[in-house]
């Protein structure tokens, strides 16, 4: 895990305790990071900047995390506070859906897509933020809905029902499925 440039590292006892505790439960979530960021802003550079900036801030707070289990969930709401933070101060330039690439999504997720996994990302990327953000956070990170609710600031009734409802939005713009054989 790298710092920014602009971070500057002491040779002080202090500060190398305190970079490796930070490498140890940042490093491994960058790609979480890069992922949730992508879905949130459907920008690839614009997400490389967001990881940025969160690995920032978590640097200078890291003090601040009480628990080292809960890094995961913490350096994610650091994330969506910096989406947030990123669409408040300018009308950023969002890449439209349809105009992706199979080769841009691939490389963005870093993973090879079939049709119809292209289909299914194309279909979340279409949902609202208000679904798309819990159903990310449950089905990508593996959030249960308390801590959902709790990141989101929502009840548990009410991010329940997003779920529920970005589901059935999901099912109605993918229409019916071919069922599967098991031979």
């Amino acid at each position: 895990m790298q710092l920014p440039n602009n971070v500057a590292l002491a040779e002080d006892p202090l500060d190398t305790a305190r970079r490796s505790r930070f490498d140890r439960l940042c490093g491994s979530f960058r790609t979480d990071l890069l992922r949730f960021s992508f879905c949130l802003t459907r920008d690839q550079s614009l997400a490389e900047d967001v990881v940025q900036e969160t690995l920032l801030r978590a640097w200078k707070h890291l003090d601040a995390l009480q628990n080292d289990v809960a890094a995961r969930g913490w350096l994610l709401t650091i994330a969506r506070r910096e989406v947030a933070r990123k669409f408040q101060r300018k009308n950023i330039k969002t890449m439209d859906i349809e105009g992706l690439s199979a080769a841009d999504e691939a490389a963005a997720l870093a993973c090879h897509a079939t049709p119809d996994v292209f289909e299914v990302r194309k279909a979340i990327w279409s949902l609202p933020l208000e679904y798309r953000e819990p159903l990310m956070l449950q089905v990508m990170l593996g959030f249960t809905t308390r801590e959902i609710a709790d990141r989101m600031g929502a009840t548990r009734a009410a991010i329940l029902s997003r779920l529920f409802r970005a589901r059935h939005k999901l099912r109605e713009s993918l229409g019916p499925r071919p069922e599967r054989r098991e031979d």
